[in-house]
């Protein structure tokens, strides 16, 4: 059985034996937490849906988008750079890092709590003063919480990581749920919010006997931010291209279209991306133990990206196929017109669950100013487009202006980038997503045709059978690609297979 383990860890991350079996350990763990997390995230939409309006997700999303945009603006990177250190132990560098992350909090604090009345102002939405003020506690919670959880993705020490997460993301259901019950409103989503952030407060410092104490050494301070100003500016542009759009939305339309928008995101793209960060999670960490390596990297990244898209093009096309199923079954008729946006943007969600693959290298090999110059460049375009193709078309517009740039320009450059990172070629790139996004299509077709012919006038057990039949599609188209052309996913399918039959 051990023989078998360790040929399964050979061929699906060529790390070195013992990097290899906790990466591997650690998928397990954060597979289980991510799809823990965006089950209790989906039930939670779906039943708070049915408690509260659409302008009610409109004024919580304003006040995370301005959360959010604080948080990017004064990102400071200095945890992925404890994480990529090559040293093993940063203890002596927590007390600075808790520092800065403390002021930090208590800075966005003080900024929400006071600027809450001029955003609610700036959105027209006199009604989100109170939320953002219910929302400005997040921060001093997130700052003030132990170190040492950098040492949960640091050492993959994952197990300790699904705790953490998944105990908020549980506290964050059960508030929001029990609260809706009582008062159907947004106060519901703000406190089931807070609740999460308090709960994994107290987990960090239970999951690790770590205890800091203020302290700033000028030194350690400067020599992390050295790698952590391309973070900074990553993370503001990533604000900028990932959340810019539902800023725009907030401010030019309404609170309505932003919940619509916003509510259409995550249900479009939480399969898809959470099963990328699954992945990614582990692989930036293993990928910083043989960033020197490019032989390694390049085996690791193709084989990254092979189950990567095995896994996440089905489930992106699936929920473009299913959506207008998924609605009629699940939510009240006001909230249709999100339908056409989940479609568009789950394509967006193929898209970044590709992307994904790629950060975690140029982040592991000291890189990290790819990201931040591709990120800048997508928000030009977004700038230049947004505000034409909004008002002409509205959310619908602004989910396709998205989805498009990162068709073109974006994805060609970015299979061009990673393809000279790694030593590899586009063509070989394009080969590995080949397989999947033509086996996605074709269930993508099949599930369209089943729900234009068949009508049950049964909502959710035509949903159910919509499923079933995407299942069985790409099922047998992948088997054929597998035995037909030698795709590559079959020999580490296989692996697994022996491993567990084993």
């Amino acid at each position: 059985m051990i023989d078998k383990l360790k040929e399964l860890l050979r061929r699906l991350l060529p790390y070195g034996d013992d990097v290899m079996e906790q990466a591997v350990k650690s998928g397990v763990w954060v597979g289980v937490m991510n799809v823990t997390e965006r089950g209790l995230e989906l039930l939670l939409l779906v039943i708070v849906a049915s408690l509260i309006s659409p302008r009610a997700f409109g004024l919580m999303g304003i006040a995370l988008l301005i959360l959010s945009s604080l948080k990017k603006f004064s990102e400071l990177g200095v945890k992925d750079a404890l994480i990529q250190a090559e040293e093993d132990n940063v203890d002596e560098e927590l007390n600075t890092a808790w520092t800065i992350e403390t002021v930090r909090g208590v800075v966005i604090f003080v900024v929400l709590f006071f600027g809450a009345p001029y955003i609610s102002a700036l959105f027209a939405e006199p009604a989100a003063t109170g939320v953002v003020r219910v929302i400005a506690l997040s921060p001093l919670v997130v700052g003030l919480q132990n170190p040492a959880v950098v040492y949960f993705k640091k050492s993959l020490d994952f197990h300790k990581e699904f705790v953490y997460r998944v105990s908020g993301a549980a506290a964050y259901f059960l508030v929001t749920v029990g609260y809706a019950l009582y008062d159907p409103s947004v106060y519901a989503l703000a406190f089931g919010y807070i609740a999460g952030d308090l709960t994994r407060f107290a987990v960090s410092y239970l999951a690790d006997g770590f205890r800091p104490w203020p302290a700033f050494e000028a030194d350690i301070a400067r020599r992390r931010l050295g790698f952590g100003k391309w973070i900074t500016a990553n993370s503001i542009l990533y604000f900028l291209y990932s959340q810019g759009d539902d800023a725009f939305v907030g401010w030019a339309l309404m609170a309505s279209a932003l919940g619509f928008y916003q509510l259409a995101y995550r249900l479009s793209n939480a399969p898809a991306t959470e099963i990328t960060h699954t992945i990614s999670s582990v692989t930036f960490s293993a990928y910083s133990k043989v960033q020197d390596n490019t032989e390694k990297l390049r085996a690791g990244y193709l084989q990254t990206l092979r189950m990567t898209t095995f896994a996440s093009f089905p489930a992106a096309v699936g929920i473009a196929a299913v959506a207008p199923a998924f609605v009629e079954a699940f939510f009240t008729p006001e909230y249709r017109p999100m339908i056409r946006v989940m479609q568009l943007l789950a394509v967006y969600g193929l898209l970044r669950s590709m992307g994904a693959t790629m950060g975690p290298i140029w982040k592991a090999i000291g890189r990290p100013d790819y990201i931040a110059k591709l990120s800048a460049l997508r928000v030009l375009l977004i700038a230049i487009f947004i505000y034409p193709v909004t008002m002409a078309y509205g959310i619908e517009g602004t989910a396709a202006l998205i989805t498009g740039i990162y068709i073109f320009p974006m994805m060609p450059i970015d299979i061009y980038l990673i393809a000279r990172t790694v030593d590899s070629s586009p063509r070989e790139i394009l080969r590995e997503i080949g397989y999947p996004l033509v086996a996605s299509f074709g269930m993508g077709a099949a599930v369209t045709y089943v729900y234009r012919t068949v009508d049950l006038n049964a909502p959710i057990a035509e949903f159910a059978i919509l499923v079933l039949v995407g299942i069985v599609t790409y099922a047998v188209l992948s088997i054929t690609f597998m035995v037909s052309f030698d795709w590559e996913v079959k020999q580490n399918l296989e692996s697994i297979v022996d491993t567990l039959a084993g």
